[in-house]
């Protein structure tokens, strides 16, 4: 009996060597047929690698876990890493929405080793970049879909095959569709246009990656974003749901001209995305996007509903564009070098644009005490309205406005206090520091809001949007 238990032993130790092998000689096999991406745990080493390497300037945390319990692992690089800090602007680059897009995934990679390299090397522009800018990188918001990917073989691999996650749903259509709160509101002309998330009934059951982001959106006063795809090369910008579900319309956003101009500063400083060196990715002249300078309206292309991107700018602050990087989806992990070759100079550049328009603290004019959720209305050179989207102040009363050179008048509105306004000349000529315009506000019991608050809360009566007693687990 003791020999027989003896044998089992061994045999069982045999069969979980062999296992460990063939486990091995798996994970090399994935490396063979897609060398350059790195796997979820060769992405968790990479990203602790960078940030024991740079530990002055960076932090990893996990906004939660994917559906088959991945981290969604995010490295923040700053001055003060692992903290917010008043008036230094917070971005992010997300990355692998769809699992099967990981181009985005290992530019993100490479940027974060750039980050910290430039830093060791004392590199001038990366070290003002970190002093002035906060930046969160998320590689995957999709783990288990890219693994799905990475283990299939090219030539069985489907255009879809890990697009979504583990449960089948695609992320991208998963966020509350706060287009559609907006086009009824528009609809209706209720003066509401921002913040819309306290008009969302959020009874459908949401993905855990989606809710992990969302929470992460709503968590921080951030002020630019970029989404990055692969599928086409083009800088995608708002709005990209069309209204009354039309399925291609130009939908502009009331920031079109900026978002515009945000898309636009992406493209021309890629290498390719903006010239006319490369036919376009499906073949037709429909889609010949580097005729029209590399960006496309989002819903001209096709409309999104539960897009990430219009969530980011109707739940928050933020603005976002979604990057398509490349034609071919997960191609060659030959081909990663010249891509972030291709995209390097743009990636910069784009962060350098969180330094432009103005942004400022407003506070009390009496006790010099923060004003938080004022509410901060652009009017654009001779314009008799605002743009229709407010900022908001956070909590420590601090606001940021992404603007392109111009003359604006700017105006606050907070309940309690008098309406204060300014003129400005915005020249973004400072690179790393956006114009800085304070404001003291003067309490008052009464004062006469910018949008009429009588008539909206009158409106929002009658729309049949139901305000639900337990908000949205975004909120929790």
């Amino acid at each position: 009996m003791k020999r027989a238990r003896t044998r089992q032993v061994e045999k069982n130790n045999a069969f979980s060597a062999n296992e460990g092998a063939c486990a091995a000689l798996w994970a090399i096999d994935r490396r063979r047929r897609h060398p350059g991406y790195h796997s979820h745990e060769a992405l968790t080493e990479k990203l602790t690698e960078i940030n024991e390497k740079c530990p002055d300037i960076s932090t990893v945390y996990s906004i939660g876990q994917s559906v088959e319990g991945r981290e969604l692992l995010v490295i923040h690089f700053s001055s003060t890493p692992g903290s917010h800090e008043i008036l230094k602007p917070e971005m992010k680059y997300v990355g692998n929405m769809h699992g099967n897009e990981p181009v985005g995934r290992e530019l993100i990679i490479r940027l974060a080793d750039e980050l910290c390299n430039g830093f060791k090397n004392k590199d001038k522009e990366i070290i003002s970049l970190l002093n002035s800018t906060s930046i969160h990188l998320l590689p995957s918001m999709n783990p288990d879909g890219f693994e799905l990917a990475l283990e299939t073989p090219a030539a069985e691999r489907q255009w879809l095959t890990g697009r979504a996650n583990a449960n089948g749903l695609d992320l991208n259509r998963d966020f509350p569709d706060l287009d559609g709160v907006f086009y009824a509101l528009e609809e209706r002309k209720v003066p509401k246009f921002d913040h819309l998330m306290e008009l969302f009934d959020e009874s459908k059951e949401r993905q855990p990656e989606t809710v992990a982001v969302g929470r992460w959106i709503l968590s921080l006063p951030w002020v630019l974003s970029a989404n990055l795809h692969e599928g086409d090369l083009v800088a995608n910008y708002p709005f990209d749901a069309t209204p009354n579900e039309a399925p291609s319309k130009y939908s502009a956003s009331p920031d079109d001209g900026t978002f515009r101009w945000l898309a636009q500063t992406y493209a021309q400083a890629h290498a390719h995305m903006a010239k006319n060196d490369h036919p376009p990715c499906d073949g037709t002249t429909r889609d010949a996007f580097a005729q029209n300078g590399g960006i496309t309206n989002g819903a001209k292309w096709y409309s999104v509903a539960g897009g990430m991107q219009d969530f980011n700018y109707l739940a928050t602050n933020a603005m976002e564009i979604t990057l398509e990087l490349s034609c071919e989806k997960m191609p060659a992990g030959a081909t990663l070098p010249q891509l972030w070759e291709d995209n390097k100079k743009a990636m910069f550049e784009y962060m350098w644009k969180i330094h432009s328009g103005v942004k400022g603290e407003i506070t009390d004019a009496t006790t010099g005490e923060p004003v938080a959720d004022a509410a901060i209305w652009v009017m654009n050179g001779t314009a008799t309205l605002p743009i229709k989207h407010a900022v908001k102040t956070s909590e420590t009363g601090e606001y940021y406005r992404l603007l392109p050179v111009g003359t604006y008048e700017l105006l606050v509105e907070a309940d309690g206090y008098e309406m204060a306004r300014k003129n400005v000349t915005v020249t973004n000529k400072v690179r790393d520091q956006a114009m800085l315009v304070n404001f003291a506000l003067v309490p008052e019991e009464a004062s006469e809001p910018v949008m009429d608050e009588l008539q909206l809360d009158q409106e929002l009566e009658e729309l049949p949007l139901n305000l639900p007693e337990n908000m949205s687990p975004f909120l929790l």
